[in-house]
Protein backbone atom coordinates (compact mmCIF):
# COMPACT_ATOMS: atom_id res chain seq x y z
CA UNK A 1 0.00 0.00 0.00
CA UNK A 2 1.68 3.39 -0.65
CA UNK A 3 1.48 5.96 1.82
CA UNK A 4 1.82 9.69 1.26
CA UNK A 5 4.10 11.86 3.04
CA UNK A 6 4.16 16.16 3.43
CA UNK A 7 7.71 17.21 4.37
CA UNK A 8 7.52 20.97 5.76
CA UNK A 9 10.22 23.23 7.00
CA UNK A 10 8.63 24.76 9.90
CA UNK A 11 9.49 28.65 8.97
CA UNK A 12 7.70 28.06 5.62
CA UNK A 13 5.16 25.70 7.00
CA UNK A 14 3.06 27.63 9.29
CA UNK A 15 -0.23 26.72 8.24
CA UNK A 16 0.50 23.08 8.84
CA UNK A 17 1.41 23.87 12.13
CA UNK A 18 -1.02 25.98 12.97
CA UNK A 19 -3.34 22.61 12.07
CA UNK A 20 -1.86 20.42 13.68
CA UNK A 21 -1.97 22.45 17.12
CA UNK A 22 -4.91 21.37 18.19
CA UNK A 23 -5.95 17.98 20.05
CA UNK A 24 -9.86 18.43 18.40
CA UNK A 25 -7.96 18.95 14.71
CA UNK A 26 -5.25 15.64 15.80
CA UNK A 27 -8.70 13.73 16.71
CA UNK A 28 -10.42 14.50 13.46
CA UNK A 29 -7.30 14.09 11.19
CA UNK A 30 -6.73 9.93 12.87
CA UNK A 31 -10.20 9.71 12.61
CA UNK A 32 -10.34 10.48 8.46
CA UNK A 33 -7.41 8.34 8.07
CA UNK A 34 -8.32 5.11 10.54
CA UNK A 35 -12.22 5.13 8.74
CA UNK A 36 -11.98 7.18 5.37
CA UNK A 37 -13.89 9.53 4.29
CA UNK A 38 -16.39 11.04 5.93
CA UNK A 39 -19.17 14.32 6.24
CA UNK A 40 -19.03 16.86 8.96
CA UNK A 41 -22.14 15.23 10.73
CA UNK A 42 -20.23 11.95 10.59
CA UNK A 43 -17.50 13.12 12.25
CA UNK A 44 -19.28 15.44 15.03
CA UNK A 45 -21.47 12.20 16.01
CA UNK A 46 -17.77 9.93 16.27
CA UNK A 47 -16.53 12.38 18.50
CA UNK A 48 -19.20 13.77 20.17
CA UNK A 49 -18.50 17.55 19.36
CA UNK A 50 -20.48 20.23 18.49
CA UNK A 51 -21.59 20.72 14.28
CA UNK A 52 -19.96 24.21 14.77
CA UNK A 53 -17.14 23.49 16.79
CA UNK A 54 -15.91 20.92 13.93
CA UNK A 55 -17.23 22.93 10.56
CA UNK A 56 -14.66 25.68 12.22
CA UNK A 57 -11.96 23.10 12.67
CA UNK A 58 -12.53 21.65 9.24
CA UNK A 59 -11.82 25.03 7.45
CA UNK A 60 -8.80 25.24 9.36
CA UNK A 61 -7.44 21.69 8.24
CA UNK A 62 -8.63 22.03 4.36
CA UNK A 63 -6.68 25.62 4.63
CA UNK A 64 -3.38 24.00 6.07
CA UNK A 65 -3.70 21.26 3.33
CA UNK A 66 -3.86 18.32 5.45
CA UNK A 67 -7.73 17.19 4.67
CA UNK A 68 -9.61 18.28 1.41
CA UNK A 69 -13.39 18.20 0.51
CA UNK A 70 -14.87 17.02 -2.24
CA UNK A 71 -19.63 17.63 -2.54
CA UNK A 72 -21.63 15.01 -3.15
CA UNK A 73 -25.48 14.12 -3.69
CA UNK A 74 -27.41 13.97 -0.58
CA UNK A 75 -31.02 12.75 0.07
CA UNK A 76 -31.18 16.76 0.81
CA UNK A 77 -29.25 18.81 -1.53
CA UNK A 78 -25.47 18.28 -0.96
CA UNK A 79 -23.21 17.24 1.61
CA UNK A 80 -18.97 17.98 1.72
CA UNK A 81 -17.30 14.96 2.58
CA UNK A 82 -13.63 15.15 3.56
CA UNK A 83 -10.81 12.91 3.10
CA UNK A 84 -7.06 12.45 4.77
CA UNK A 85 -4.86 13.68 2.64
CA UNK A 86 -1.50 12.38 4.32
CA UNK A 87 -0.67 9.35 6.06
CA UNK A 88 2.26 11.38 8.05
CA UNK A 89 3.78 14.85 8.35
CA UNK A 90 7.45 15.40 8.60
CA UNK A 91 8.91 18.48 10.19
CA UNK A 92 12.34 19.26 9.01
CA UNK A 93 14.84 22.26 8.82
CA UNK A 94 15.12 23.32 5.02
CA UNK A 95 18.92 21.77 4.93
CA UNK A 96 17.65 18.60 6.50
CA UNK A 97 15.52 17.77 3.60
CA UNK A 98 17.10 15.81 1.16
CA UNK A 99 15.43 13.86 -1.62
CA UNK A 100 14.58 9.76 -0.81
CA UNK A 101 17.39 8.30 -2.90
CA UNK A 102 16.45 5.64 -5.33
CA UNK A 103 18.86 3.22 -4.18
CA UNK A 104 17.48 2.77 -0.95
CA UNK A 105 16.08 -0.30 0.05
CA UNK A 106 13.00 -0.25 2.82
CA UNK A 107 11.53 -3.41 4.95
CA UNK A 108 8.57 -2.93 7.24
CA UNK A 109 8.79 -5.21 10.12
CA UNK A 110 5.07 -5.95 12.35
CA UNK A 111 5.79 -6.00 16.11
CA UNK A 112 4.23 -9.52 16.13
CA UNK A 113 6.67 -11.36 13.88
CA UNK A 114 9.53 -11.74 16.08
CA UNK A 115 11.50 -14.76 15.51
CA UNK A 116 12.44 -15.52 19.11
CA UNK A 117 12.11 -14.21 22.83
CA UNK A 118 13.13 -13.75 26.18
CA UNK A 119 10.88 -11.66 28.56
CA UNK A 120 9.95 -11.42 32.37
CA UNK A 121 6.98 -9.99 33.98
CA UNK A 122 5.75 -7.19 33.96
CA UNK A 123 5.02 -7.91 30.19
CA UNK A 124 2.55 -8.15 28.06
CA UNK A 125 1.09 -7.44 24.52
CA UNK A 126 -2.18 -5.99 23.06
CA UNK A 127 -3.98 -5.62 19.37
CA UNK A 128 -5.77 -2.11 18.39
CA UNK A 129 -8.76 -4.39 19.62
CA UNK A 130 -7.61 -5.66 22.99
CA UNK A 131 -5.19 -7.68 25.43
CA UNK A 132 -3.15 -10.58 23.62
CA UNK A 133 -3.24 -13.88 25.97
CA UNK A 134 -2.62 -13.00 29.47
CA UNK A 135 -1.10 -10.04 31.27
CA UNK A 136 2.83 -11.37 32.68
CA UNK A 137 2.71 -14.66 31.79
CA UNK A 138 5.87 -14.40 29.44
CA UNK A 139 4.61 -17.66 27.55
CA UNK A 140 1.80 -15.20 26.01
CA UNK A 141 4.53 -14.24 23.66
CA UNK A 142 4.25 -17.07 21.88
CA UNK A 143 0.20 -16.76 21.29
CA UNK A 144 -0.17 -17.31 17.44
CA UNK A 145 -2.19 -14.23 18.12
CA UNK A 146 1.35 -12.03 18.85
CA UNK A 147 1.03 -11.33 15.10
CA UNK A 148 -1.47 -8.67 15.62
CA UNK A 149 0.44 -7.17 18.23
CA UNK A 150 0.87 -3.06 18.05
CA UNK A 151 2.30 -2.73 21.47
CA UNK A 152 4.66 -4.89 22.89
CA UNK A 153 6.63 -4.29 26.96
CA UNK A 154 8.43 -6.02 28.93
CA UNK A 155 11.19 -5.72 32.00
CA UNK A 156 13.93 -7.64 30.40
CA UNK A 157 14.90 -9.66 28.28
CA UNK A 158 14.48 -9.27 24.23
CA UNK A 159 12.86 -9.66 21.06
CA UNK A 160 14.69 -10.97 17.96
CA UNK A 161 13.68 -9.95 14.34
CA UNK A 162 14.66 -11.59 10.94
CA UNK A 163 14.80 -9.06 8.41
CA UNK A 164 15.85 -10.49 5.01
CA UNK A 165 19.08 -8.91 3.58
CA UNK A 166 17.86 -7.82 0.13
CA UNK A 167 20.85 -6.02 -0.52
CA UNK A 168 23.01 -9.05 -0.52
CA UNK A 169 19.63 -10.90 -2.90
CA UNK A 170 20.80 -7.89 -5.59
CA UNK A 171 24.40 -7.94 -4.99
CA UNK A 172 24.75 -4.63 -3.62
CA UNK A 173 27.12 -2.99 -1.43
CA UNK A 174 25.46 -1.64 1.94
CA UNK A 175 26.70 2.00 2.54
CA UNK A 176 24.56 3.07 5.54
CA UNK A 177 21.95 0.34 7.44
CA UNK A 178 19.24 2.24 9.52
CA UNK A 179 16.66 0.81 12.02
CA UNK A 180 13.33 2.89 13.05
CA UNK A 181 11.19 2.42 15.98
CA UNK A 182 8.69 3.63 18.61
CA UNK A 183 9.86 3.52 21.84
CA UNK A 184 9.71 3.76 26.10
CA UNK A 185 10.69 2.70 29.21
CA UNK A 186 7.94 0.37 30.94
CA UNK A 187 6.52 1.14 34.37
CA UNK A 188 2.96 0.02 35.93
CA UNK A 189 1.45 2.77 35.57
CA UNK A 190 3.48 5.32 33.72
CA UNK A 191 6.28 7.78 34.32
CA UNK A 192 8.39 10.43 32.91
CA UNK A 193 11.31 9.82 35.11
CA UNK A 194 12.09 5.99 34.94
CA UNK A 195 15.09 5.70 32.86
CA UNK A 196 15.88 2.39 30.75
CA UNK A 197 18.66 1.44 29.00
CA UNK A 198 18.03 -0.25 25.35
CA UNK A 199 20.41 -2.39 23.47
CA UNK A 200 19.82 -2.86 19.69
CA UNK A 201 22.25 -5.80 18.28
CA UNK A 202 22.45 -7.34 14.54
CA UNK A 203 23.54 -10.43 14.00
CA UNK A 204 24.94 -11.10 17.34
CA UNK A 205 27.05 -7.84 17.65
CA UNK A 206 25.75 -5.04 20.09
CA UNK A 207 25.64 -2.09 17.51
CA UNK A 208 24.52 0.25 20.70
CA UNK A 209 22.68 1.14 24.06
CA UNK A 210 19.99 4.60 23.88
CA UNK A 211 18.81 5.75 27.40
CA UNK A 212 15.01 6.32 27.53
CA UNK A 213 14.23 9.08 29.56
CA UNK A 214 10.73 7.65 30.77
CA UNK A 215 7.56 6.20 30.40
CA UNK A 216 5.00 8.56 28.46
CA UNK A 217 1.03 8.96 29.46
CA UNK A 218 0.70 12.42 30.02
CA UNK A 219 -1.63 12.87 27.07
CA UNK A 220 -3.19 9.92 24.99
CA UNK A 221 -0.80 8.64 21.94
CA UNK A 222 -1.93 9.86 18.69
CA UNK A 223 -2.95 6.52 17.25
CA UNK A 224 -3.30 4.55 20.83
CA UNK A 225 -7.22 3.25 20.37
CA UNK A 226 -9.56 4.96 23.11
CA UNK A 227 -9.90 1.68 24.57
CA UNK A 228 -6.73 1.43 26.38
CA UNK A 229 -6.32 3.37 29.50
CA UNK A 230 -4.70 6.25 29.92
CA UNK A 231 -2.99 5.25 33.22
CA UNK A 232 -1.26 2.68 30.46
CA UNK A 233 2.24 3.64 28.41
CA UNK A 234 0.66 6.07 25.72
CA UNK A 235 3.67 6.88 23.16
CA UNK A 236 7.23 6.96 22.26
CA UNK A 237 10.55 8.64 21.06
CA UNK A 238 10.84 7.70 17.31
CA UNK A 239 14.37 6.58 17.43
CA UNK A 240 16.72 5.82 14.41
CA UNK A 241 19.47 3.72 14.60
CA UNK A 242 22.31 4.64 12.28
CA UNK A 243 25.08 2.31 11.02
CA UNK A 244 27.61 3.49 9.11
CA UNK A 245 31.43 2.59 7.72
CA UNK A 246 32.45 4.91 10.84
CA UNK A 247 30.09 3.80 13.92
CA UNK A 248 26.39 3.88 15.31
CA UNK A 249 24.31 7.08 15.52
CA UNK A 250 20.89 7.27 17.52
CA UNK A 251 19.29 10.28 15.88
CA UNK A 252 22.84 11.95 14.36
CA UNK A 253 24.72 10.97 17.61
CA UNK A 254 27.42 8.72 17.84
CA UNK A 255 26.92 6.24 20.17
CA UNK A 256 29.85 3.40 19.39
CA UNK A 257 32.33 2.52 17.63
CA UNK A 258 31.22 -0.49 15.84
CA UNK A 259 30.78 0.06 12.44
CA UNK A 260 29.01 -2.02 9.10
CA UNK A 261 32.81 -3.50 8.44
CA UNK A 262 32.51 -5.00 11.91
CA UNK A 263 28.63 -6.35 11.21
CA UNK A 264 29.74 -8.36 7.75
CA UNK A 265 26.70 -7.99 6.71
CA UNK A 266 27.63 -9.03 3.08
CA UNK A 267 28.34 -12.76 4.71
CA UNK A 268 24.63 -12.73 5.84
CA UNK A 269 21.33 -13.85 3.61
CA UNK A 270 19.21 -12.05 6.92
CA UNK A 271 19.35 -9.57 9.35
CA UNK A 272 19.08 -10.24 12.73
CA UNK A 273 17.90 -7.20 15.06
CA UNK A 274 17.45 -8.11 19.04
CA UNK A 275 15.93 -5.50 20.69
CA UNK A 276 16.90 -5.85 24.53
CA UNK A 277 17.01 -4.37 27.75
CA UNK A 278 19.84 -7.08 29.51
CA UNK A 279 19.63 -7.77 33.01
CA UNK A 280 23.44 -5.98 33.61
CA UNK A 281 21.86 -2.89 32.67
CA UNK A 282 22.91 0.74 34.47
CA UNK A 283 19.31 1.54 33.76
CA UNK A 284 16.90 -1.48 33.64
CA UNK A 285 13.61 0.30 33.50
CA UNK A 286 11.35 -1.83 31.21
CA UNK A 287 10.34 -1.48 27.51
CA UNK A 288 7.48 -0.72 25.45
CA UNK A 289 7.97 -0.80 21.46
CA UNK A 290 4.85 0.79 19.60
CA UNK A 291 3.97 -0.11 16.39
CA UNK A 292 0.71 0.09 14.10
CA UNK A 293 -2.08 1.56 15.77
CA UNK A 294 -0.32 2.67 19.00
CA UNK A 295 1.76 5.75 19.96
CA UNK A 296 2.61 8.84 17.82
CA UNK A 297 3.90 7.21 15.37
CA UNK A 298 1.87 4.67 12.85
CA UNK A 299 4.61 2.19 11.69
CA UNK A 300 6.33 -1.06 12.06
CA UNK A 301 9.60 -1.41 12.21
CA UNK A 302 11.33 -0.28 9.82
CA UNK A 303 14.76 -1.59 8.32
CA UNK A 304 16.36 0.90 5.62
CA UNK A 305 19.33 0.11 3.72
CA UNK A 306 20.95 2.24 1.30
CA UNK A 307 23.14 0.79 -1.10
CA UNK A 308 26.07 1.94 -3.38
CA UNK A 309 23.89 1.19 -6.50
Amino acid sequence: MSRNFLVIDPEEGLEVLKGLASAIRVKMLKLLHTEGPLNGNDIAERLGLPQSTVSTNLQILEGAGLIRTETQKARKGNQKICHSTFDEVLVMFKEDIKPLRSNTIEVAMPLGLYTSCEVSAPCGLCSVDGIIGLLDVPNTFLDPDRMKAGLIWFTRGFLEYQFPNNAKLAQNTIETMEFALELSSEVPGTSADWPSDITLSVNGTEIGTWMSTGDYGDKRGVYTPDWWKLKGSQYGKLKSWRVTNDGTYVDGMKISPVSLADLDLANHHSIRLRIAVKDDAKHPGGINIFGRGFGNYDQDIILRLETAS
